[in-house]
């Protein structure tokens, strides 16, 4: 895959992993990386593979109800701590504010957004934004775009 960057079709999970870890290979410490999509849509699975990207060998799960995980990543043999985040459960942007999530996103690890849309004002305006949407059984469209990077 030559670039992360567009519009593409999956059609397994594996192959959304692969998608993943081609993204998660040209993103930098100080990263945050914006998920859009419905329930099942994939998000977790290319988060898994952009954990592979920064070898992270724990087993990624969705931190649906702690909502954060922290992921001892490295990239060339420097260690890139990677936070997960879950909004599905966030009752408001406040409850984001009181985590803190200020200091994760203009930190020096990567940062992987579940349902992006709940950050409402605190996403930085420079991240990568990416939207998942079925397409009828295992097939995903997935859209990555960077944003904010004049």
């Amino acid at each position: 895959m030559e670039s992360p960057f567009g519009t593409f079709s999956t059609h397994s999970p594996d192959e959304t992993q692969a998608l993943g870890q081609a993204l998660g290979a040209t993103l930098k410490p100080g990263a945050v990386v914006a998920f859009r999509g419905d329930l099942g849509s994939g998000k977790t699975c290319m988060i898994q593979g952009i954990c592979q990207a920064f070898q992270v060998h724990d087993y990624v799960t969705s931190p649906t109800f702690i909502l954060i995980n922290e992921y001892g990543g490295k990239r060339a043999e420097r260690p890139v701590p990677i936070y997960h985040f879950d909004l599905y459960r966030l009752n408001g942007e406040e409850d984001l504010e009181a985590l803190g999530a200020e200091e994760y996103f203009y930190g020096d690890g990567v940062c992987l957004v579940e349902w992006a849309e709940r950050a409402g004002g605190l996403l930085p305006l420079d991240r990568v934004d990416v939207a998942l949407e079925y397409g009828g059984d295992e097939l995903r469209q997935i859209t990555v775009e960077l944003v904010g990077r004049g």
